[in-house]
């Protein structure tokens, strides 16, 4: 009996007896009110830098819904209106410092909901012919149409892909002059080399053979570019920018870049005309549309949240140091004496 419990006894080592040595800090109140001085004073720096940088950045939002009758847009927000087109025109005073990201937004879209975000077929996505023929379930309801061939892209997200188009002129003594969209290279790098990929079949438009483009799309995958044969498919740049879904309900997305030509510097000050194919609806689910032109600095895009929550949370460290210093002057310096 006494053997099994000796033969039942961690090893006689530091580590299993514990013996270990340790470092348990000792706080104090010289050390804490000095480190909550240090953090606060440091939050309030970042703080500053932050906010300061988010009031540089130039931002131009333009609703384009359509809702009020003073709208530009109010005759294209009928659903029966088809191939609809307006415009909205809007001037600026000073230079729009460039690179300028051109984005669409979207309010009171859920993209996050479960049931819509995984219906879809990520092997058909990645070029699996078999997933041509035979869309996986996740898909449904729009996995087969009326007549049972196949949809391909298949899925609620994909079905449901952002068509408005957009052209943007500077007026220039009376005239139009067509500012330069660049869509290279706007969706994420992993889902345009690794996720999605288009099947090995060339022509691309033969792999598609026995299927249909889904429900709500004007023009079949292969010929998303016409203007373009390499950003056709499941690596068109625009079907990859939306297959990302957002997290909120009110999001934006990258359309456009302008670099190019005589706006690599940005906007000039002056008025410009955007030109808009409206042909996506959003009045049935109380939706808004709206164009943003935006700049970027190091900090990324203006977010001024992220600014003043460090000065608050600076703040309160400052305050809680002066609130702790008072306490221990109080109640501690008379017992130490």
């Amino acid at each position: 009996m006494v053997k099994e419990e000796l033969a039942n006894r961690p090893d006689n080592t530091a580590f299993t007896q514990q013996r270990l040595p340790a470092w348990q800090p000792m706080l104090s109140a010289g050390i804490v009110i000095p480190g909550f001085v240090i953090i606060g004073l440091a939050f309030i720096g970042i703080g500053v830098a932050l906010f300061v940088t988010s009031q540089s950045i130039q931002l131009l939002e333009l609703d384009y819904t359509g809702v009020e009758q003073t709208s530009p847009c109010f005759k294209c927000s009928d659903p029966n209106a088809k191939n609809c087109m307006c415009e909205l025109t809007f001037s600026t005073d000073t230079l729009f410092k460039g690179p300028v990201f051109f984005y669409y937004g979207l309010s009171n879209y859920f993209q996050n909901y479960r049931s819509y975000g995984v219906s879809k077929d990520d092997d058909q996505l990645s070029g699996n012919l078999d997933n041509f023929k035979s869309p996986s379930d996740t898909c449904a309801p729009y996995e087969y149409d009326r007549n049972n061939k196949p949809f391909v892209p298949c899925g609620a997200v994909a079905n449901s892909l952002f068509n408005d188009t957009f052209k943007l002129y500077q007026i220039v003594n009376g005239a139009k002059k067509v500012v330069p969209l660049d869509g290279k290279g706007i969706s994420w790098w992993t889902d345009y080399n690794i996720k999605y990929r288009n099947p090995a079949v060339t022509p691309l438009k033969n792999a598609f053979n026995g299927t249909v483009k889904p429900l709500y799309w004007s023009k079949p995958a292969y010929e998303l570019d016409p203007s373009d044969p390499a950003n056709n498919g499941f690596i068109n740049q625009d079907f990859l920018v939306w297959m990302r879904r957002a997290a909120l309900p009110d999001f934006r997305k990258l359309y456009r870049r302008i670099t190019d030509g005589d706006y690599a510097e940005g906007l000039p000050a002056g008025n410009y005309s955007l030109q808009i194919a409206y042909n996506y609806p959003v009045l049935s689910f109380e939706g808004r549309k709206k164009v943003v032109f935006s700049n970027v600095s190091w900090m990324g895009g203006k977010n001024e949240f992220l600014g003043i929550a460090y000065l608050v949370i600076g703040s309160l460290c400052v305050v809680m140091s002066v609130v702790m210093l008072i306490v221990y002057a109080k109640f501690k310096f008379p017992e130490e004496e």
